[in-house]
């Protein structure tokens, strides 16, 4: 708990993030608080209430008294919600990303990238009468007919992080909502605000009472989650060892789990790539959001030292001409990390690698940016020479840290990749057709781009990795998200013709 109390009890005005619960906002009770910060000025500029096991109790049943209603409503009528909430959010659209810019810090065209890709998920969930049609066969036996139909889990639930506050959020709840089931969604506690306003556009949209709630709180809400039995499923997205956490306490709670969890991505430039586009594509790879995505690059693979050099020099003289600074500033092109610790853990681990014995080549340590001063900055970050058994390479940075390793061969550097317990994304630059396809018929990472370096896929596929990246068997949105939120039912019926028939002591067949 931060001294948020504190900042409430000299200011009564400041801005206070409560709970949403049965259709309105409920002030939290637990006495217990956390600051929110804008990490461009280092000041807190409010605080969000920590639910309580009750509070946390009160959404579940409010979840669960809607339930019957919204699993019986037609998915067509649950479709026409969302058509009417992707209006709302495109209208709403410079608000919602102001608030994610005021609380996470990324440049606003960024913000504004982030909500577009979590509207394109609220798309795909407006197909649902499509998706959810089931299947069917007439005569699978002499007068019988089988199909199979998709039925809601009940009352699920989402635990999102701080790096994208908007679009993962929307990859879980809309999908969930128009499969019929009700949602609890615990978000970030550090940039909560736009996930609130975005929660009052659904009411706005028509979305029934107690269908979806939000909670903010921290580990005490998660366990609740974790361990309530009216919980039937849960989505998260975080790092690895708090995906385990989930994994490991869900599923022992009897609960349908979907962990997304850490990553470290790995480019590779082969000698015959394009080497211009490669840097641009892999400066905004590294760099875009302050590294603070999971499908960033921290790691790039150069086969050959003629690669190697040239890819430093470049990436050098691109760093130079980089633009840091507040995220309201669209002009700029990196803003700040999103706090104070984490800002402090970065710079360690550069620190770090100086230590281990890699070359910095850029130090972004030292920045310091103009009337700003007590922002969460940090410049850009570019190691050569660094080797596998190094932490910086070993370990999820999440920063502006980008290490260059060397290689002779592709294989070798797809050995680097496979050997490494992340499998979230990768990439390669090449004009050779014949080492892509090898490349993306053989790497053991679940996101594989060829000239691309952020493989994210678009609404209408599935996101996930492999390796400790994932705990589940099933990848969030897309296609996997219907199967994840539901539960495949298989019927098979015969009306009596009015004859007596013998009993049959055999297993049935189709004879």
């Amino acid at each position: 708990m931060s001294k948020a109390a504190d900042l409430g009890a000299q200011s009564p005005d400041v801005k206070t993030i409560n709970h949403y619960i049965n259709g309105e906002t409920v002030a939290g009770i637990s006495g217990r608080y956390a600051d929110i910060y804008n990490p461009a000025t280092g000041k807190a500029s409010g605080r969000v209430a920590l639910a309580n096991i009750q509070e946390v109790e009160a959404a579940i049943a409010s979840a669960e008294a809607a339930y019957p209603a919204w699993r019986d409503t037609p998915p067509a009528k649950r479709a026409q919600v969302m058509f009417r909430l992707k209006v709302l959010m495109e209208q709403n659209a410079e608000k919602i990303c102001a608030l994610i810019t005021d609380e996470h810090g990324k440049v606003l065209n960024d913000a504004m990238g982030e909500l577009q890709r979590g509207i394109e998920n609220v798309e795909y969930a407006c197909g649902a009468p499509e998706l959810l049609k089931g299947e069917h066969s007439k005569n699978v036996g002499p007068a019988i007919d089988s199909w199979s139909e998709f039925q809601p889990l009940g009352v699920v639930t989402g635990i999102t992080p701080f790096n994208f506050p908007a679009m993962v959020p929307l990859w879980m709840w809309p999908m969930a909502i128009v499969c019929g089931n009700t949602f609890i969604l615990k978000p970030s506690e550090r940039d909560p605000s736009c996930v609130m306003y975005i929660a009052e556009l659904a009411r706005e949209a028509g979305l029934p009472t107690g269908v979806l709630n939000v909670v903010n709180g921290d580990k005490e809400a998660v366990d609740v989650l974790l361990s309530d039995e009216r919980i039937k499923a849960v989505s998260f997205v975080g790092s690895t060892p708090i995906a385990e956490y989930i994994y490991q306490t869900g599923n022992a709670n009897g609960k349908r789990v979907q962990a997304l969890g850490g990553a470290k991505n790995h480019a590779i430039v082969m000698p015959d790539a394009d080497l211009d586009n490669a840097v641009s594509a892999l400066m905004g790879a590294a760099y875009g959001s302050c590294g603070e995505r999971c499908m960033a690059i921290p790691v790039v693979v150069a086969v050959g030292n003629e690669v190697g050099d040239a890819l430093i020099g470049k990436l050098k003289a691109e760093l130079a001409t980089m633009k840091v600074g507040p995220g309201t500033d669209v002009s700029n092109d990196m803003g700040p990390l999103i706090t104070k610790e984490h800002c402090k853990k970065v710079k360690g681990y550069v620190d770090l690698g100086v230590e281990e014995g890699a070359e910095l080549v850029v130090d972004g340590r030292n920045l310091v940016v103009s009337g700003h001063e007590e922002g969460y900055f940090i410049g850009g970050c570019l190691f050569d020479k660094v080797t596998p058994d190094m932490k910086i390479y070993t370990d999820e940075i999440f920063g502006p840290v980008l290490c260059v390793v060397r290689a002779e061969s592709l294989q070798q550097a797809m050995d680097l990749i496979d050997a490494h317990e992340y499998g979230n994304g990768t990439c390669i630059f090449t004009r050779d057709g014949e080492a892509a396809r090898y490349f993306t018929d053989n790497i053991k990472v679940g996101m594989v781009g060829v000239n691309v370096p952020l493989p994210v896929p678009v609404s209408y596929h599935s996101f996930g990795g492999w390796k400790r990246s994932l705990f589940g068997d099933l990848h969030a949105y897309g296609p996997d998200s219907v199967r994840f939120y539901t539960k495949r039912k298989t019927i098979t019926q015969r009306w009596p013709s009015g004859v007596r028939e013998s009993a049959v002591f055999t297993f049935p067949i189709n004879d």
